[in-house]
């Protein structure tokens, strides 16, 4: 039971919601590393700790979540839409057991690269909000590429890694009513908020106020180094289906 409540404290969003939200200590690049170093933390223990968790945390976690993607869609930050979806994910871990580890380690791989994203946006545009920096598939297309790789990478397209270790646990899981209405509702929560960001973070004309920059060398190799451990984890993601398979 202890380690339970440990996982739901590391993984579930609680430690953010009753404590950071309400401190003027952390701003939303901490509560993001504070978040991501949670769930890392929890997914390492999950190597090491056998981890069945309560149906009764599965739902509080669920209940966390559903915040979490209003949260994500009233929010035009970076930073805050990479740890609403920690949270809006915890259920999945909690669910997921044996592959929740590599689901959660995809998906804490692709909000790395949203972090990456809102630095850069803060570093050259005075913010992470995205809103009114539009366009930039024409104007900074390698920003572009890289938005859209992780956005679509949380939002379970396939071959995506995050789509393929979520493929496997449906595979290799027994559904019944609370297993159909958390991954349901936390798929179509994925989907829908990415393709929000996505649309309202890429497309559109180009602000005439505003200067823009696209990646330096620097900053090219910190989402090349991403986008290689993205891949690798979808070559383990293809094993483990292939090992389903056959």
């Amino acid at each position: 039971m202890i380690a339970n409540i440990f996982f739901l404290l590391l993984a579930g969003g609680l430690p953010y919601y009753l404590i950071l939200e309400k401190s003027d200590i952390f701003s939303s690049k901490s509560i993001f590393k504070v978040s991501g170093l949670f769930l890392l933390i929890a997914i390492i223990l999950t190597f090491f700790i056998e981890k069945e968790i309560p149906t009764q945390f599965v739902i509080i976690s669920f209940l966390s979540a559903l915040y979490s993607i209003y949260r994500a869609t009233q929010t035009t930050n970076f930073y805050k839409l990479a740890y609403y979806f920690i949270f809006m994910n915890a259920p999945f871990f909690m669910l997921f057991e044996s592959h929740g580890a590599f689901y959660s380690l995809s998906l804490l791989v692709s909000l790395i690269g949203i972090y990456a994203i809102a630095s850069f946006y803060e570093k050259h545009y005075g913010s992470a909000n995205y809103l009114y920096v539009r366009g930039i598939t024409l104007a900074t297309p390698l920003v572009g590429i890289h938005i859209t790789v992780y956005l679509i990478s949380i939002g379970l397209y396939p071959p995506l890694p995050n789509s393929l270790f979520f493929l496997t646990y449906i595979f290799n899981s027994e559904a019944d009513l609370l297993w159909f209405i958390v991954v349901i509702t936390l798929y179509f929560g994925n989907f829908l908020v990415s393709m929000k960001v996505l649309e309202k973070s890429i497309f559109g004309k180009t602000n005439p106020n505003i200067h823009y920059v696209d990646l330096n060398f620097k900053e090219k190799i910190t989402h090349f180094i991403i986008i290689i451990l993205l891949i690798l984890l979808s070559i383990h993601g293809i094993r483990e289906i292939l090992l389903w398979v056959l």
